[in-house]
């Protein structure tokens, strides 16, 4: 069985704020900024309170990525505010996989680097991009052509983006690749939208769903988190109902995000049946018991209204036996709660095993005999290493 590699010395609290991306910016980005702030931001430069609203449908409609792009605005204003922060990343590293998922790697201000994953789904099972090969495209400026060419002219039903919350994770599960990279900050919430408008503008199409499942823990950066979603909600028009906020599960968190009574899903990896296997797979269980973990949910339900969904990762031999289904069943029973059941997506520094499509199917058909919901999710992207589980920035 496979050991646990690391595992840190206590459980891990919200980073300080000096660790945020603006610490050393006199100038905060624009981006993440309400219409009203960016009308009092344009009446501080001396402009009119109507170019307030210009500036907002450049930033959050069109996607400027720098002041000068702004051809609305006085060219000589233009040329004196063209080096404000605005706050977009660059596409350093960008690649697609057959089924269409892009994975980018996007390069920040203080130039670390982080991934998002573009997600279409198209309205034809036989429209995705025929091409058996990975495409992978560096890019270090903006307007390459490249990133086109495998793009389906054919409309997409959904297009989802999997948004990373920090530099690296403190977390340290043992099967994901994000964790054993180490942690190195929060993200700011302009940094979480940008990775939002940089798959729309790459697809040519408007995000409709969002998942933060990327890289980091968001209930260890809240604050941005929830300044990220209500931004992407109000600025960009993304229904908080097709957001998703994942989480491993950090003690009090759960309890704190369902007071912002947010319509979103809160989706909590589990990942194992009981405290033993939970804590083999995942550190900082140890610092928070199963029962609490569950409890805290429970308290979720009730105050939002809205039902749970728990990640379960399948290991083969690890938590996929028929035992490992009647505990899952027994803590879930009476739960408002949907179960998602992921195949192992590999990584190299770990050698679990995917199990194979009839313990998959035996697991499910367990849980559905004592009526908990369930279904299967078999991750995009695989190919590109942009799956569940696989994130981590390697291209420095």
């Amino acid at each position: 069985m496979p050991q646990t590699h690391s595992e840190p010395s206590a459980l891990p609290t919200d980073p300080p704020s000096a660790t945020s991306a603006t610490s050393d910016r006199p100038q905060p980005p624009l981006l993440g900024q309400s219409l009203d702030q960016l009308t009092a931001w344009v009446q501080q430069q001396g402009q009119p309170a109507y170019r307030g609203k210009q500036l907002y449908q450049w930033l959050y409609q069109r996607g400027a990525r720098s002041l000068s792009e702004v051809t609305v605005f006085p060219k000589a204003w233009r040329a004196e505010v063209a080096d404000y922060p605005i706050g977009r990343s660059h596409v350093h590293y960008r690649a697609t996989a057959p089924d269409g998922t892009v994975k980018f790697l996007l390069r920040l201000g203080d130039g670390h680097i982080i991934e998002t994953v573009g997600m279409p789904t198209y309205a034809s099972p036989l429209d995705p991009p025929k091409s058996p090969r990975l495409h992978a495209a560096s890019l270090e400026t903006r307007g390459t052509s490249e990133p086109q060419h495998l793009r389906s002219p054919a409309p997409l039903s959904r297009l989802t983006v999997c948004v990373s919350s920090q530099v690296g994770c403190p977390m340290a599960c043992d099967f994901c690749a994000t964790g054993k990279g180490g942690f190195l900050r929060n993200l700011a919430a302009h940094e979480i939208i940008d990775q939002v408008l940089t798959v729309q503008e790459d697809f040519g199409q408007r995000v409709s769903n969002i998942v933060f499942m990327g890289m980091g823990e968001p209930l260890l950066n809240t604050d941005n988190v929830l300044a990220a979603v209500r931004s992407l909600n109000t600025d960009v028009g993304i229904s908080q109902r097709t957001m998703t906020v994942s989480t491993v599960g950090i003690p009090g968190h759960i309890r704190r995000l369902a007071q912002h009574k947010l319509q979103v899903t809160l989706a909590v990896s589990l990942h194992a049946s009981n405290q033993a296997t939970r804590e083999a797979l995942i550190p900082s269980a140890r610092h928070y018991p199963l029962e609490a973990l569950l409890d805290e949910c429970r308290d979720y339900v009730q105050e939002t209204g809205r039902r749970v969904t728990f990640e379960y990762i399948l290991l083969a031999g690890m938590n996929d036996e028929p035992e490992h289904a009647e505990e899952l069943a027994h803590h879930l029973r009476g739960f408002q709660s949907h179960v998602n059941l992921i195949p192992y997506n590999p990584i190299s520094e770990v050698d679990y095993q995917r199990p194979d499509e009839r313990r998959i199917k035996a697991f499910v058909r367990s849980l559905q005999d004592h009526h908990i919901a369930v279904s299967v999710r078999y991750s995009r992207g695989l190919e590109a290493d942009a799956a569940c589980g696989q994130l981590r920035a390697r291209r420095g």
